[in-house]
């Protein structure tokens, strides 16, 4: 969908340069001057790599989504010493080709060791950038091995995001310290262990944070979320926190995690086992029948996991099957699934958005390359979690705002009004009117609208490119795509650094010592910016790391089918994503035949000769062209001619038909 610009974007900028493909780039503007990374076409970068601090100016409109575009002036400062990618000697000269969003130049090595053979991974220091025609020049700090299998793949994207791996001796000591002092003894807690609770999971979970109980309440429930009390293990200011807070969370890649926490700690004494005793903070909050909170408890307790289930166990307990577990887990599930549809419910009329966007699980062989992938587990059980966790969230996000006590808080601000205009734009093209009722309410009408159709997936993604990124923050904002007035990450404290900040906050309060003067705001507004930066880190190594298995999966089926839908329309062509893989490919003009154009203000792209139309939204067959494995490159041609539904000069009603 288009984007543009804030009015408030001046005419030039200072922000992070991104490499991009074709040797563009994007450069994050420094503050929120903009909604949008401001686009800087091939031969306008400067020289600039991934990271470097640039001044650019402002020109015009941008290229694929329409934001502004604009030229680097000065490069004002280098981000990174040091490149990733793959040792070759096409011409007599050894190069190592950058991977993924790193530089997009070869860089030259000049001494090169016996060891360092042509096809592997390598790590490069600069030593002197580029400067016009000649090339950066650099030299190899880490041979990385063999390009190609999973687990080197994996190492050279950890090193290209510059991911902390292993845990100093002093962290592992003083986890290992304890683990030790831990006796499961009750301190000065509550007493919960005689509670029926127990967890609900992913199959290959290993840390376990976070575990429910039911009981009922006059007309209504009395929901219980107990999340692994970590703060109790990690105190403020030792080496524990330090490098918890340096990694801001854990990061997971297929078959390899790298935690935030040591594992004796997340996989041991803060996993809410089954059948061992735990510590825990713990919400208790009172339900209607209608899903509505009347109030909440909250304490220091230590529980007893009674049974360790999987969504997919847990699902077949509600589908009738729970044979094999306690009857109080069955009775209380059944429970738990009454209650999570009323606040479902109750927060649909709030406003509260469900994008559907596809999602899937790749299937790896035993060597970690991609066979195949499958749709993942849609239980009701997912949701299930989810409204609680949600709710348990709120809660504490409450409590300190009442206190009045400075805050890491997880919060989304509602998207500028020029994105909602681009968004009616290029509805109207698809022939969808905007909701009335306004806010959240006309995006739920448009979302309900589309449900089934071509071109929902579209649609879909452009609502959620109109809405700003959530992330952290001190500030009493909000979330708006949860219609959440207050909202924390609490429930995750195991993986998330900004949880278990709120730990401590509520600990603080339990134990009668909080003093809000005492908060140090400033530092706590670093820290959420740092957090956010290590989340997006996290997303884009992970993300890059499973478009690189499936483009190995691709490279060896050249000419192989893939059905698509085309997610973007630029100048050049169109871009296309693989429903069953949800990679996305390049389809160009050229491909398709001399006779066709494309027009982004009305997202199509249409051959004079036959009239046909190729839309955003449209359902396509395409052939793999084309794998780049190192710029993560995916060229697509057509694999059929468009249908004439689509044609220009046929009717409404056939237009209708043909969909």
């Amino acid at each position: 969908m288009k984007r543009s610009s804030q009015p408030s974007m001046p005419v030039r900028v200072d922000g992070t340069f991104h490499s991009g493909p074709r040797g563009c780039g994007f450069v994050t503007p420094d503050g929120a001057v903009a909604d949008s990374d401001v686009y800087i076409g091939a031969g306008e970068t400067l020289d600039s790599m991934t990271g470097d601090r640039v001044a650019v100016q402002i020109v015009g409109r941008g290229h694929r989504e329409g934001g502004v575009a604009g030229r680097v002036v000065e490069i004002l400062g280098r981000g990174t010493s040091q490149v990733v990618g793959r040792l070759e000697k096409p011409d007599g000269r050894w190069v190592v080709i950058p991977q993924g969003r790193a530089a997009a130049s070869p860089v030259l090595i000049d001494d090169v060791k016996p060891a360092d053979q042509a096809g592997v991974k390598v790590v490069v220091e600069i030593v002197r950038y580029p400067q016009g025609d000649e090339p950066a020049h650099g030299v190899i700090i880490e041979n990385l091995g063999a390009a190609g299998p999973v687990d080197v793949e994996t190492r050279a994207i950890i090193r290209e995001f510059g991911l902390p791996e292993a845990f100093t001796s002093a962290v592992l000591e003083e986890a290992r310290a304890q683990v030790a002092s831990f006796d499961g003894g009750l301190q000065d807690r509550e007493d919960f262990t005689g509670l029926n609770v127990f967890t609900i999971d992913p199959d290959d979970a290993r840390d376990y944070d976070d575990a429910i109980g039911i009981q009922p309440a006059g007309d209504g429930w009395t929901l219980s979320v107990h999340i692994a009390d970590v703060a109790a293990f990690v105190p403020a200011g030792s080496a524990l926190d330090l490098q918890a807070s340096l990694r801001g969370n854990s990061v997971y890649f297929p078959r390899r995690v790298i935690p935030m926490l040591p594992e004796v700690l997340s996989n041991g004494v803060c996993s809410l086992q089954e059948g061992q005793p735990r510590w825990v903070k713990s919400v208790f909050m009172d339900f209607d029948r209608a899903g509505d909170i009347l109030g909440a408890r909250f304490a220091n307790g230590i529980i007893k996991s009674a049974r360790r289930l999987t969504y997919r166990q847990a699902q077949a307990v509600l589908d009738g099957n729970g044979a094999g577990h306690p009857h109080q887990v069955v009775t209380d599930l059944v429970e738990m699934e009454r209650l999570a549809l009323a606040i479902q419910a109750r927060r649909r009329v709030q406003g509260m958005l469900h994008l559907d966007l596809p999602e899937v699980d790749l299937v790896l062989s035993p060597d970690g390359r991609v066979t195949d992938a499958t749709p993942p587990d849609a239980s009701f059980t997912h949701t299930l979690i989810e409204m609680f966790m949600i709710e348990a969230n709120e809660a504490v996000a409450r409590l300190l705002y009442s206190l009045k006590v400075p805050a890491i808080r997880r919060i989304h601000p509602e998207g500028a009004t020029d994105a909602a205009r681009s968004l009616s734009s290029f509805l109207g093209v698809l022939g969808i009117r905007m909701g009335r009722r306004g806010g959240l309410h006309s995006l739920q009408d448009i979302l309900e609208a589309v449900k089934g159709r071509p071109q929902a997936y579209a649609v879909n993604l452009a609502v959620l490119k109109t809405m700003k990124r959530a992330e952290y923050g001190v500030a009493a904002i909000g979330h708006f795509a949860l219609a959440s007035e207050h909202y924390c990450h609490f429930t995750s404290p195991i993986r998330r650094y900004p949880d278990l900040t709120i730990h401590r906050l509520l600990d603080a309060h339990l134990r009668g010592r909080l003093d809000p003067r005492a908060v140090d705001q400033a530092t706590l507004t670093e820290v959420a910016g740092h957090c956010t930066m290590t989340e997006r880190r996290a997303e884009s190594a992970e993300k890059d790391l499973r478009t690189l298995l499936v483009l190995q999966l691709f490279a060896g089926r050249l000419g192989q089918q893939l059905d698509g839908v085309i997610t973007g329309v630029i100048g050049p062509g169109l871009f296309v994503q693989s429903t069953r893989y949800l990679v996305e490919g390049f389809l160009r003009l050229d491909e398709l035949g001399p006779d066709w154009t494309s027009d982004p203000e009305r997202c199509l792209a249409t051959s004079f000769r036959s009239g046909d139309r190729l839309r955003l939204g449209d359902p396509v067959a395409v052939r793999i062209l084309r794998v780049d494995l190192d710029r993560r490159r995916l060229d697509l041609a057509l694999a059929a001619r468009p249908k004439t539904a689509f044609h220009p000069n046929a009717s409404r009603k056939k237009r209708r038909k043909g969909r």
